[in-house]
C-alpha cells in the first residue's frame, strides 16, 4: 500500500512541474518513512521518463533566465537542487547571450543608464552581481 501511496503522491507532484530527483526526494520524505520505499518509486519514475533531471534543468534555466538571472545564480541553484554539473554545465551552455540578457536586466532596473557617482555605479554592479552574472558580462554591460 505505501509504495502505491508514494507514487501517486509523487505523479502529483510532478503533474504541476518538473522536479529534480532531489526535491521530490525531499518532498516525499516529508510524507513517508520508507527511504527505501521512495527511492524505489523515485527509480521507476525515472525509468518511465515521468521523473528527469536533465528536463527539470532545462525548464528551470528557461525560467530563470526570464525573470533576468545570470549563469552563476542558476548554476548555484540547480546544483542546490541536486542536478549534477555536467547537466548544469550543458543547459548553461546553450545560451551564448548572457551578455544581452545582463543588459536587459541593468536597462529594466536603471532606465537612465551607467551612473557616474562611484557609489550609484557600485550599486548597479552589485545588481548585476548578485543576479548571477560574471565579472565579464558585468563590464560588458557597464563599458
Amino acid at each position: 500500500m505505501a509504495l502505491a501511496e508514494i507514487y501517486n503522491k509523487a505523479l502529483d507532484l510532478l503533474s504541476r512541474r518538473e522536479h529534480s530527483r532531489k526535491e521530490l526526494y525531499l518532498k516525499l520524505t516529508k510524507r513517508f518513512e520508507s527511504k527505501e520505499d521512495i527511492n524505489l518509486n523515485l527509480d521507476r519514475l525515472e525509468e518511465k521518463n515521468l521523473l528527469s533531471d536533465s528536463r527539470f534543468a532545462e525548464e528551470y534555466v528557461q525560467a530563470r533566465r526570464k525573470k533576468g538571472f545570470g549563469p552563476i545564480k542558476i548554476s548555484a541553484e540547480l546544483e542546490k537542487r541536486g542536478v549534477n554539473d555536467s547537466l548544469i554545465s550543458n543547459e548553461i551552455n546553450k545560451f551564448d547571450d548572457w551578455e544581452d540578457l545582463a543588459e536587459l536586466s541593468f536597462k529594466k532596473k536603471f532606465p537612465d543608464g551607467v551612473s557616474k557617482d562611484y557609489q550609484k555605479l557600485q550599486k548597479q554592479k552589485n545588481f548585476l552581481s548578485n543576479k548571477g552574472f560574471t565579472f565579464y558580462q558585468i563590464e560588458s554591460v557597464l563599458d
